[in-house]
């Protein structure tokens, strides 16, 4: 190390990385773990988080360091790679280290994003497990989340086969009388598969075949169940959630459960093994777990509070991710995450890159799959600039939770040194640390002033605390997320969301949900196309959806499609196996 990212692919470094990679026992004595502790599969493993977490549990929690970006182009900024860069940064600098991050969808996977295992010399190694279905934590949800519209889609033909003396005399069930027009789940796949939004089944000759009705699919980290395991705390909370989870409405619109269909026992045993995190590491051999999934503009977007919990005991220093930029991914660690936790952190890390600056500055338009504009390989001193205010914003973000963030210029080769001053000196001058780091051609040894930085960021004491009170009513959580987080002037409901707002504003029940924003991610904005900082407009909210198991009230900006759609150019033509060593070959990442 370091490898030669010019001469070598992510997935060259990766193999290379692997030939050394610590065995369950090696990471045994490594961690210090108990017998038991340690649960094997194949070239990785899993923690027992229970019986570590019990071991550990009066041992003082290490620093808390959380990792965000400004607005991304669609390629990424790389904060995955960041991520990685600072575990191995601090490893490289002595320091007992690791980290929690999100497991990969096959869908982005074998599509345009990429795998999300960072890149370069930056990188989480076993390169082709993690992003091939690891130990298998989003096919359980899978098949827990497709259980549950088998029972509700079979309970549906049922009660209309049978006649109610005929249900009578099946002890096990009553009538639950589902609306058909109002069917809150669908199912879900792990990959883009724009052709299933929206079905229609049961399309069978015979009373047999099902009942008939409209239907669709999501993709499957977007599922209740994967935002249930990122908050959870133990198998007993998994359970009581999983029964809770709204299918569908009945005829006067009662919600109808899992607990209902009586099948939330039965998912919860799909799951059972996707509670404890999966033991994986940097190409520099840093721990790092894996769990939970992606899809931040729907969910909380973070890996899960079991890893954090577990890594905060582990580690002198523990460093977690969120989704998209600080407006989304950090804005509902703050205010979600910690809620659900109690953990506060010590420092966030806002990663920038000149790229997105001079985008966000009047760059041409950057395309997934299509050549970067010239804009974007030469000096541009002037893009940057303006861009710069974008930058800003995010820095005010992450100061209004009390935190001193310290920007990552996370470099590229084609940056100048003119560009990287004034990405300083504007981060300087809103009041935080900034370091340049060149963790994708160097790994650790390339982060040490970015390490510096963080390390002198956590001695230094913060006055952590939310946007708002626990109390606060849905809509003026929408209106104070809106004005101060994206910037808007205010909030405009269509007559439909307002509705709702008010009918969950006097239900005390829903005092204890979490305010889950969904927006896009390529604006402070609902608008996609609205770049930098936009001023002079107001949100827009269309509708609030209800994740009952979860406990999460969804507040929707815009259009958002659970089911993203395949490129012309997807990831997949280019992977393979090599057939002499059997090894996946062609696997990309982006972030």
């Amino acid at each position: 190390m370091p490898y030669d990212t010019s001469k070598m692919a992510d997935w060259q470094i990766a193999d290379a990385a692997e030939e050394k990679m610590p065995t369950p026992d090696e990471w045994r004595e490594k961690l210090k773990l108990k017998k038991g502790e340690l649960l094997g599969y194949g070239k990785v493993s899993k923690l027992d988080f229970l019986k570590v977490f019990e071991r550990l549990k009066d041992k003082p929690d290490g620093k808390y360091i959380e990792v965000t970006a400004v607005t991304p182009t669609p390629l990424g900024e790389g904060k995955t790679t960041t991520t990685m860069g600072i575990i191995e940064g601090l490893g490289k600098a002595g320091h007992n280290v690791g980290g929690a991050i999100r497991q990969p969808s096959g869908g982005p996977t074998m599509n345009v994003k990429g795998t999300a295992a960072g890149g370069g010399n930056a990188l989480l190694i076993p390169h082709t497990e993690f992003s091939l279905g690891l130990t298998g934590d989003i096919n359980d949800i899978m098949n827990a989340h497709n259980l549950a519209m088998v029972a509700l889609t079979a309970r549906m033909q049922h009660e209309r086969n049978y006649n109610d003396k005929t249900l009578e005399n099946l002890s096990h069930m009553r009538r639950l009388d589902i609306d058909p027009l109002h069917i809150e789940m669908g199912w879900v796949i792990d990959f883009c598969a724009q052709s299933l939004r929206n079905i229609i089944i049961g399309m069978g000759t015979q009373k047999t075949d099902g009942f008939l009705m409209q239907s669709k699919f999501a993709i499957a980290v977007s599922s209740e169940l994967m935002a249930i395991l990122s908050i959870v705390r133990d198998l007993a909370d998994l359970r009581e959630r999983m029964g809770n989870i709204t299918v569908a409405y009945d005829k006067k619109g009662t919600p109808v459960t899992t607990g209902d269909l009586e099948v939330a026992g039965a998912m919860t045993a799909w799951m059972r093994n996707t509670i404890n995190p999966t033991l994986c590491c940097t190409a520099e051999y840093q721990p790092v777990m894996v769990h939970a999934g992606p899809f931040a503009n729907i969910a909380v977007g973070q890996s899960s509070i079991i890893a954090d919990r577990v890594g905060l005991k582990m580690f002198d220093y523990h460093v977690t991710e969120s989704g998209f930029a600080a407006d989304i991914g950090f804005e509902k660690f703050w205010n979600v995450k910690c809620r659900y936790s109690g953990l506060k952190p010590n420092v966030s890390v806002l990663v920038s890159t000149v790229r997105s600056l001079k985008m966000h500055g009047g760059g041409p338009k950057v395309t997934p799959g299509v050549a970067l504009p010239d804009a974007y390989k030469k000096a541009s001193p002037e893009l940057v600039e303006k861009g710069c205010a974008n930058l800003v914003h995010h820095i005010g973000i992450i100061r209004a939770a009390g935190i001193n963030p310290v920007v990552c210029i996370n470099k590229f080769p084609t940056d100048t040194k003119e560009e990287i001053d004034i990405v300083k000196r504007a981060a300087e001058a809103a009041g935080a640390r900034c370091a340049v780091s060149e963790h994708y051609a160097k790994g650790g040894a390339g982060a040490q002033e970015l390490t510096a930085a963080v390390v002198d960021a956590c001695n230094e004491k913060n006055h952590f605390e939310f946007l708002y009170p626990n109390e606060t009513k849905l809509r003026q959580r929408v209106e104070k997320i809106a004005k101060t987080v994206y910037g808007a002037d205010g909030v405009s409901w269509s007559p439909e969301a307002e509705e709702k707002a008010k009918a969950f504003e006097s239900d005390p029940k829903f005092d204890e949900y979490a305010t889950m924003m969904v927006k896009t991610h390529l604006s402070l904005s609902h608008d996609p196309t609205k770049k930098g900082v936009p001023k002079g407009w107001m949100l827009p909210i269309r509708d609030i959806l209800i994740y009952s198991g979860a406990k999460f009230l969804c507040p929707m900006a815009g259009t958002i499609s659970l089911m993203p759609g395949t490129g012309s150019d997807p990831a997949f033509r280019k992977v393979d196996v090599d057939l002499a060593t059997g090894k996946v070959k062609g696997l990309h990442e982006v972030d």
